[in-house]
């Protein structure tokens, strides 16, 4: 489990294929690693990774056919600057919001603006996913935990400023980037527990959400 709060960019240094899949070595610049182990989870670029091997500053990692084709690290290559987060420790502070590590689907940068010292990011989503996007709720963007500021039918909008852009690899994203989204876990549970009536979940109401917990 992540909060989405990024803690060092780092870089691509190796790019391996192993055995039909990849294994990466990342250079993780300034990202504290006293208490990182072999086998302990690193989220990069918003996808839960497992250490395969560390040797001073560098942490490797084994990525499997199934992440190279839902997420953007297929299309990593050695010198590639990627965002770290180490796992949610018990007592840490919740900067952000809870994250998975399991990215829902690949989105596109359609537009970029600067909007005074922030800048505007419109992000197309895939089919199915925008569902579960809310104005005014979390969205995780290549690890970064992000609050909606506008949506419609199959794109969404969030305003990012400059110290996000700074500590994060947000100021490199350029029309057409491809980046990775995990939407709110709450949204995909609460789907979940909804009945469903001829595979579409029934709408939502107050009986629903007293039912499962929801509303008190």
């Amino acid at each position: 489990m992540f909060t989405g709060i990024i803690a060092a960019i780092g870089k691509i240094e190796v790019v391996q294929p192993k055995g039909g899949d990849l294994r990466l070595q990342v250079a993780t610049e300034n990202l504290d690693l006293s208490d990182v182990s072999l086998g302990d989870s690193v989220a990069v670029n918003g996808v839960c990774l497992t250490v395969v091997d560390i040797s001073n500053a560098t942490l490797s990692f084994d990525v499997s056919r199934e992440s190279l084709e839902r997420t953007s690290l297929g299309n990593v290559e050695s010198g590639s600057a990627i965002n770290l987060e180490k796992a949610l420790a018990v007592g840490d502070r919740l900067g952000g919001h809870f994250v998975s590590g399991h990215v829902d689907g690949l989105g596109k940068v359609v537009s970029k603006q600067e909007s005074a010292r922030s800048v505007i990011f419109r992000i197309e989503v895939p089919a199915g996913l925008e569902r579960y996007i809310a104005e005014k709720g979390s969205i995780c963007i290549d690890g970064t935990s992000l609050t909606v500021n506008n949506v419609a039918d199959n794109w969404f909008e969030v305003n990012i400023i400059p110290h996000t852009m700074q500590e994060t690899i947000m100021s490199s994203y350029s029309v057409g980037t491809k980046i990775n989204l995990e939407v709110d876990l709450i949204a995909r549970y609460l789907e979940r527990l909804l009945p469903q009536q001829q595979g579409t979940a029934t709408a939502i109401t107050k009986e629903t959400l007293l039912k499962h917990g929801f509303l008190k």
